[in-house]
């Protein structure tokens, strides 16, 4: 009988710098794994911290990290060819058929950016898969903003919406994300898919914008990411009413997601 909660090596292919706190360590894995899931990475001594998949590979996994706290700041002292631990991966994450042939809104805030980044880059890559694509993606300043490399790829694949909510520099869309919405066109908005991923008080607004566009709550999805914990649903701290988010989600519809009481 396995252990759970005994970690794998794996080695940093890569490390892509985006801010002076965030970086996508590029991490060997060959396994399934799907957009919204995520592992947890450890370094003994210092513990684990758990991290959403940003990108995924034949032979690997992205996981882009903010050196916020301990275990964070640890890893950040690896370079690439060196090894972290990791378990995983963990979560139910995004079902990419559930947005094939829809007209694909995806609207993220920050590092809410990350666990829908393989959303994007999968129908980006393939835009016959879906009816159309708008992106709405929105960051603190133009300093925060991440994956700058692929938002020069997305502005040629779909409609992108980059903005920031302040910017001394002229050149930025200004403005919450949730300014934005009103703007959306749809041909029929009974075949839209959106998916909402960011912080809290974001998501709550960016839902309610929605669906003042008449998209109900079935055609929404979020990601409770932020709640993520042990990845087992043993340490309890992901609870949220009747649901662990380790093992229910992150990823919920929003007729069941709206539910959820911290």
């Amino acid at each position: 009988m396995t252990n759970a909660y005994v970690p794998f090596l794996s080695q940093i292919k890569e490390i892509i710098r985006h801010t002076e706190i965030e970086y996508t360590f590029r991490m060997h894995y060959e396994g399934a794994v799907k957009p919204g899931q995520f592992f947890e990475v450890s370094v003994p001594k210092f513990g684990e911290a758990p991290i959403s998949v940003s990108g995924i590979g034949e032979d690997y996994v992205d996981l882009t990290i903010r050196k916020v706290g301990k275990v964070t700041n640890e890893v950040f002292e690896n370079q690439e060819g060196k090894s972290l631990f990791m378990r995983g991966p963990y979560g139910n994450g995004f079902q990419i058929s559930d947005y094939e042939g829809k007209e694909l809104v995806i609207v993220a805030g920050g590092t809410g950016v990350s666990p829908v980044k393989g959303v994007i880059d999968y129908f980006g890559n393939h835009p016959e898969k879906v009816k159309s694509m708008k992106v709405i993606a929105g960051f603190k300043s133009p300093k925060d903003i991440l994956f700058k490399d692929d938002i020069k790829r997305w502005e040629k694949q779909m409609d992108l919406t980059v903005t920031v909510d302040a910017a001394e520099e002229p050149g930025y869309r200004v403005g919450l994300v949730t300014k934005y919405i009103p703007d959306l066109t749809f041909e029929q908005k009974e075949n839209v898919a959106a998916i909402v991923v960011g912080p809290p008080i974001m998501m709550k607004f960016a839902v309610e914008e929605l669906k003042k566009r008449e998209i109900c709550d079935e055609q929404i999805w979020i990601s409770q990411e932020r709640k993520m914990c042990c990845g087992l649903g043993k340490c309890g701290h992901c609870r949220m009413g009747d649901a662990y988010i380790c093992l229910d989600g992150p990823v919920f519809r929003y007729t069941d997601g709206k539910k959820l009481v911290d």
